[in-house]
């Protein structure tokens, strides 16, 4: 499954809080919260029809079946309930006997920024829904076999395994088979699944315009009418296991605090947990991510002690640039190094979280967008690895005045100047605005204005708009093609910009706090509004 992976929460709550979770199925039958939430989840199985049991025979492949326990927890760490998920152990399968394709789409981090904005924009009613038991809707091809769960056996047939006839938690294709099913459910239904984005699907018809984006089993619903979402919910509800949690308002580990056309993108839980996870607590903030010095090479002092750790938290970090572009390019620094980390590299990362310390607040805002228009910044700091001496590449796209895409990237190849790195940036900002603008005219929002694209580098923007080729610059021939043929559309206009109102500079260097404060602010990353505060 591809795109950004949710986060596992981890609240510091009292021992008596919660019963404490079991480390064996035999343990947790020792508690009635747990024994419940089992059967809960095997009563669920049962009157879905997942499996039937049948005999056993050598020459199956008898894949383990096992059970996981967690604390759910609402988005202000409250608990909500015991969670006990019955799952297979998808490692044992063999591609071509009991599995085949197993890719599966999410909607792009960009694609729900866009679709938030036009809602916004609209005033239109967003609502969040969540489907119980997903996985176990999608349809299975392959013959695959399970034990019997633990705990669980059939007292008449105990040596009998499962043949399951629906999907399941923990089976390699079983994300696959869930988003087939629920595609081909909605499609006949009228929407209309989105070129730009397959996670993406759209209900348009006279004047009853709907929009729904799937993450998984989470899955956003805006309407243009209350009666429309009204009835789109009653006939999705009538498929599958699926309820309506009302406002949108905690999605994907982001709490969503809506004031009219207003909107506040937060994880200050997840930041909090991710200073937890990592010890530092009562560490003193700052007021950057990363520092003004010299990168960090690969070799860089001697290895770090614990790396398992250091990935676990560059992960979590990776996770919550979704919502603060301003820790982008030091979370990318930090992520180069994942596979040996030293000591100052692990002090990089122990910066990020002293910063997140003060910052712990801060979100993305979103607003009403008078006039759909695609604005750019792209910047490229060249040569600046110490080991590869590739460039940086740094861009960010705004629709109206909303954030809706960035990105903070080491480019793969080495450039010959500084023209070179900026025109491969500039290349990489419009294909993500051929993308944008392609998805805007799918949503019915297409553009009559040409997508300004500012850069700071005065050759990467004549190079753009004139048919000439240079000593230095005449082998990086599919870029300039490309960014040209684009420009001559009239879809782009490469302007230039000067450096100290470039605000893709925070996306690919360090930077002093007057003008990293500065670009933050031209993000739209701040603390909640006064209003919003106390939500």
């Amino acid at each position: 499954m591809s795109g950004i992976v949710k986060p596992k929460q981890i609240f510091n709550l009292t021992a008596s809080a919660v019963v404490p979770l079991p480390k064996t199925p035999q343990a947790a039958l020792a508690y009635p919260e747990w024994f419940n939430a089992m059967s809960s989840e095997f009563s669920a199985l049962i009157k879905n029809k997942t499996w039937e049991l049948v005999p056993r025979t050598p020459d199956m492949n008898i894949i383990r079946s096992l059970w996981l326990f967690k604390h759910k927890y609402r988005s202000d760490g409250s608990l909500e309930c015991y969670k006990a998920r019955l799952v297979c152990d998808g490692r044992k399968q063999q591609t071509g006997i009991d599995c085949g394709e197993t890719f599966s789409p999410v909607v792009k981090p960009s694609t729900i920024r866009l679709v938030l904005s036009l809602a916004l924009s609209k005033s239109w009613p967003i609502h969040q829904l969540d489907v119980t038991n997903a996985f176990l809707h999608g349809n299975l091809e392959e013959t695959v076999y399970m034990h019997q769960p633990m705990g669980f056996r059939h007292r008449d047939f105990p040596d009998h395994v499962c043949l399951l006839r629906k999907s399941f938690y923990g089976l390699k294709q079983a994300p696959r088979a869930w988003y087939q099913r629920f595609t081909d459910f909605v499609t006949l239904q009228r929407f209309r699944q989105s070129k730009s984005d397959n996670s993406l699907f759209i209900f348009h018809h006279g004047a009853d315009i709907a929009y729904l984006l799937k993450y998984v089993d989470d899955i956003i619903l805006t309407t243009s009418f209350e009666a429309l979402r009204t009835r789109l919910l009653h006939i999705l509800s009538g498929e599958f296991a699926m309820k309506d949690l009302g406002s949108l308002s905690y999605f994907l580990g982001i709490q969503v605090t809506r004031t009219g056309d207003h909107m506040f993108l937060s994880q200050q839980v997840y930041v909090n947990d991710i200073i937890h996870r990592a010890s530092m607590d009562s560490c003193k903030s700052v007021a950057t991510p990363v520092d003004t010095q010299s990168k960090l090479s690969a070799a860089s002092g001697p290895l770090y002690e614990d790396p398992t750790t250091y990935c676990s938290l560059a992960g979590a970090l990776q996770y919550l640039t979704f919502t603060r572009p301003d820790i982008s390019y030091a979370v990318q620094q930090i992520c180069m190094h994942m596979h040996a980390p030293t000591i100052d590299h692990w002090n990089a990362l122990k910066r990020i979280i002293r910063y997140l310390q003060g910052t712990s607040a801060y979100g993305l805002h979103l607003g009403h967008v008078p006039d759909l228009r695609l604005v750019a910044y792209t910047d490229a700091d060249w040569a600046g690895c110490p080991d590869t001496r590739r460039s940086t590449s740094g861009y960010c796209v705004y629709l109206g005045e909303n954030l809706i895409s960035w990105s903070s990237k080491r480019q793969p190849t080495i450039s010959r100047s500084s023209a070179e790195a900026e025109y491969r940036a500039v290349a990489n900002v419009v294909a993500d605005i051929c993308w944008l603008r392609n998805l805007l005219l799918e949503l019915r929002h297409p553009l009559s204005t040409a997508t300004l694209v500012y850069c700071d580098n005065v050759s990467a923007v004549y190079l753009s708009g004139n048919p000439v080729q240079h000593q230095r610059t005449k082998h990086i021939e599919l870029d300039i093609h490309f960014v040209r043929e684009q420009v001559q559309r009239g879809s782009i206009r490469v302007l230039h910009v000067p450096s100290h109102h470039q605000i893709a500079d925070i996306f690919t260097k360090g930077l002093p706090r007057v003008l990293f404060d500065d670009f933050r602010t031209s993000l739209n990353i701040g603390p909640p509004d006064v209003s919003t505060a106390g939500v």
